[in-house]
C-alpha cells in the first residue's frame, strides 16, 4: 500500500452534514400548528364582529348605490387589470421573448385574477400552463413570474413606506401607540425600495443566484416602470373602496387600511384575503363609520373587482386552452 493510499483511508473526506428528517417533520407540523391557531383567532374574531353587525343596515346600504357609483367602481376596477396586464408587457421586455402582446394580455388577465382570488399558487401555476403551451421554457416563466411579484412588492413598498412614514393614516385612538413603529416600517419600506432603485441603476453584477435561480436585475429605465405601474394598481384598487365608501372616509386612510389588510390577506394565504380584510376594516374604521356601512362597501368590492372578473376570466381560460389544444394540433 502507498503512503497516498493509506493517508486516504486514514483521513477520509468528510461529507456534509445532511438535515436530520426529524426536524424537517418538526418545523412543518409546528408551522402547521402555527396557522392553525391563527386560523381559529380569525375565525372567532369574525364571529365576535359579525354578531354587532346590524344585517338589516348592511342590506338597506347595499339597496341604496346607485348605477353611477358602481360603474365608476367597475370603471375603476378594470383600469386596474389594465395596469396588472401591463405587468406582463413589461416583463416581455425584461425577459425579451418574443410572444406578441394579444397572446399576453388575455393570459396575464386570467392570471392576474386567479393569483387574487386563488391565492399566489393559483396565479403561477396558471402562468406556467399557459405560458409553456405558447412555446416559452420553464426559466423564462419563472423570471416573468419574479419580475411580476418584484413589480407588485416595489409598488407596495414606496406607497406603504409615504402613508405610513408620513403619518396619512390615522389610526384608532386605541392604536395611537403604535404610529411611531409605523413611521419606523414606512421609512424602512422606502429605503428598501431606495436600494432597489440604485442596485438596477450602479450595480455592476447584474446577475446572482437566488435558490438555484438566475435573478437578473433589470435597468433602471424598466425598474421605474415597475414603480409607476405598481404605484397605480395599489392606488386604483384603494380607490374602488374609497368609491364604494361615497367620500365618508378619506382616501388617504382607505389606501392605508388596504395595505396593511393586504399583508394580513398573505400571512394567512387564505384566498382573497376572504374574512381577513374585513376584519381589519372593521376594527380599523369602527370609530369613523358604521360597521354595517363597511361591510356594505366590502361586497361591493369583493363582486366588483374579485367575482366577476373572476367569472369573465374562467370564460377566458377556456378560450384560451381551446386555442392552445388547436395550435398543438395544428
Amino acid at each position: 500500500m502507498t503512503t497516498s493510499e493509506s493517508t486516504i483511508k486514514a483521513h477520509p473526506v468528510a461529507r456534509p452534514a445532511t438535515p436530520s428528517p426529524g426536524r424537517g417533520r418538526k418545523w412543518l407540523w409546528g408551522k402547521r400548528i402555527l396557522m392553525a391557531g391563527f386560523f381559529i383567532v380569525v375565525f372567532f374574531l369574525l364571529l365576535m364582529i359579525f354578531k354587532k353587525i346590524d344585517w338589516v343596515e348592511v342590506k338597506s346600504a347595499l339597496h341604496a348605490y346607485k348605477l353611477s357609483t358602481l360603474s365608476i367602481a367597475f370603471l375603476v376596477a378594470t383600469s386596474s387589470f389594465v395596469v396588472l396586464c401591463c405587468y406582463d408587457l413589461l416583463a416581455r421586455k425584461y425577459t425579451r421573448h418574443t410572444l406578441p402582446a394579444r397572446q399576453i394580455l388575455p393570459l396575464a388577465f386570467v392570471c392576474s385574477v386567479f393569483n387574487l382570488n386563488l391565492s399566489w399558487v393559483g396565479g403561477f401555476s396558471s402562468r406556467y400552463r399557459l405560458y409553456s403551451r405558447l412555446g416559452l421554457n420553464t426559466a423564462t416563466i419563472t423570471r416573468i413570474i419574479s419580475f411580476n411579484l418584484v413589480t407588485n412588492w416595489l409598488g407596495y413598498f414606496i406607497v406603504a413606506g409615504a402613508i405610513f412614514s408620513l403619518g396619512f393614516l390615522d389610526l384608532p385612538d386605541n392604536w395611537k401607540i403604535g404610529e411611531t413603529l409605523l413611521q419606523i416600517i414606512g421609512f424602512m419600506l422606502l429605503l428598501g425600495a431606495l436600494g432597489y432603485f440604485l442596485a438596477c441603476c450602479f450595480a455592476k453584477r447584474r446577475s446572482f443566484k437566488i435558490y438555484k435561480q438566475q435573478v437578473t436585475l433589470p435597468t433602471f429605465k424598466i425598474a421605474l416602470n415597475q414603480a409607476g405601474l405598481a404605484i397605480t394598481n395599489w392606488c386604483l384598487m384603494a380607490l374602488i373602496i374609497f368609491v364604494l365608501f361615497l367620500g365618508k372616509v378619506p382616501y388617504p386612510t382607505i389606501l392605508g387600511v388596504l395595505l396593511i389588510s393586504s399583508i394580513a390577506g398573505i400571512i394567512t394565504h387564505i384566498p382573497g384575503g376572504l374574512g381577513v380584510i374585513e376584519t381589519v376594516f372593521l376594527a380599523m374604521l369602527d370609530q369613523r363609520v358604521s360597521n354595517g356601512t363597511i361591510l356594505a362597501a366590502l361586497i361591493g368590492y369583493r363582486f366588483i373587482y374579485f367575482l366577476i372578473p373572476l367569472a369573465i376570466a374562467f370564460v377566458v381560460y377556456l378560450v384560451l386552452e381551446s386555442r392552445a389544444k388547436k395550435m398543438s394540433h395544428a
